[in-house]
């Protein structure tokens, strides 16, 4: 795996070899979390399902993350083909409507230890019939693999990136709360041309090629929170 993109397509590739639709990477929420977004770390999920799953905080609620409390082992869900009796009635209608609405309607969830002594899922989701228990097996020897290449790509670029100065870290935690070169230099009575000048050097420090895609890398390396 050479670079994000390359394991957002993988993820997509497998999960289209098993009639699914989305594939994710994602940390596994803690107790104290509310939003889903800050925890994705590679999606081909469409990003307005992540914003109105965090508008209405239904990670609070989900079923799935919940039984992780128990549990490692993998787990699935189906909205439309089989109801799991244990969980059909944890599902709020709203969280339910908001899945079908956008083809979750099964999914299976993978998790997987890193170094650094966090949990990470695997997580793919789809409109088919449930997966056969082959099926599983396959997937869960795929979805490893997947996980594997991106772990190491994920700490290889821990060791790579270039510290961000103080002034930087600041013009990137003001462009992450949506702010302006013009109002950021008002903020921190500098000029935008200044402010711009930062704004290269983080990109160039975080191999970036915009400020959108260097608002999520700083985000995903944890440079700014």
């Amino acid at each position: 795996m050479e670079s994000r993109d390359h394991c957002t397509d993988v993820l997509r590739r497998v999960a289209q070899s098993f009639g699914m639709t989305h594939g994710s990477i994602m940390l596994v929420p803690s107790p104290g979390d509310v939003r889903l977004l800050p925890l994705v770390l590679e999606s081909t999920l469409p990003i307005e399902f992540g914003h109105e799953f965090d508008r209405h905080q239904f990670i609070r609620y989900c079923p799935i993350v919940c039984k992780f409390a128990d549990s490692i082992l993998p787990r699935t869900w189906d909205l439309k083909f089989r109801s799991d009796p244990d969980m059909e009635a944890e599902w709020p209608p709203a969280m339910r409507d908001l899945m079908m609405r956008f083809g979750l309607v099964i999914g299976v969830v993978f998790v997987f230890p890193s170094p650094d002594s966090k949990l990470y899922f695997v997580r793919f989701d789809g409109d088919r019939p449930p997966l056969a228990q082959c099926e599983m097996n396959e997937l869960s020897m795929l979805a490893m693999t997947v996980f594997d290449q991106y772990d190491r790509l994920r700490r290889n670029e821990l060791m790579h990136v270039d510290v961000l100065s103080a002034r930087e870290l600041e013009v990137v935690r003001w462009t992450a709360q949506g702010k302006t070169s013009v109002e950021i230099g008002q903020i921190l009575s500098l000029s935008d041309h200044t402010i711009n000048a930062y704004m290269t050097t983080a990109m160039k420090k975080l191999d970036c090629v915009n400020r959108t895609q260097l608002v999520a890398k700083a985000i995903r390396l944890k440079i700014i929170q």
